[in-house]
């Protein structure tokens, strides 16, 4: 059975940026029910033995896909935050950010900017294709594994991931999201 991963933070250890109330409600509530509903859309057939990935890669449009790739995508966003993050990358992913986007500024304008105008519910992703740095969005489920990318930082713009602490105010946490929360040894951990 697919489970739903504990938090890699305390519960309180993203706030001010992100309540704990926010996480009761997203991690407790809307992550665990993505969970519980692939299970019993997979009990005894085939893909409850698969990888979250296999899953996401071969399913068709619907309840199995959404939920897998939900389940997927909010693992992936919370070790892509820390109670220590924010600031700016180091290392190796610098210089491949350098590299690809000129500087830090301007992948996060960009990055800011992907997830500002993703209309409706999705994701902003910095991704891997073909060896290069790529900020993309993706609607309701998707994620960049379904592009032939590999994902390596994501964001989460579904309201409810920001509508207890921020309201509508989508760029406020966006901003509190890059500017206090980004775990970049995972990103770059991830490369």
């Amino acid at each position: 059975a697919f489970t739903l991963p504990e938090l890699p933070f305390a519960k309180d250890g993203l706030a001010p940026h992100i309540s704990a109330e926010t996480l009761d409600y997203h991690h407790g509530k809307h992550h665990n029910a993505y969970v519980t509903n692939l299970n019993k859309l997979t009990e005894g057939k085939p893909e409850a033995g698969k990888s979250l990935e296999e899953v996401i890669l071969a399913a068709e449009p619907g309840g199995v896909f959404n939920n897998a790739a939900q389940v997927w995508n909010h693992s992936f966003y919370w070790n892509c935050m820390s109670p220590n993050g924010g600031g700016d990358p180091e290392g190796g992913l610098l210089e491949a950010i350098n590299r690809d986007f000129g500087d830090v500024a301007t992948f996060k304008t960009e990055f800011k900017q992907a997830a500002m105008t993703q209309f409706g519910s999705g994701w902003a992703w910095l991704a891997i294709k073909d060896g290069k740095l790529e900020v993309t969005k993706t609607p309701n489920g998707e994620n960049p594994l379904m592009h032939g990318m590999q994902p390596i930082l994501g964001c989460d713009v579904w309201e409810h991931s920001y509508y207890i602490d921020f309201r509508n105010a989508r760029p406020k946490y966006l901003e509190s999201f890059i500017d206090n929360l980004v775990n970049w040894e995972y990103v770059e951990g991830m490369m």
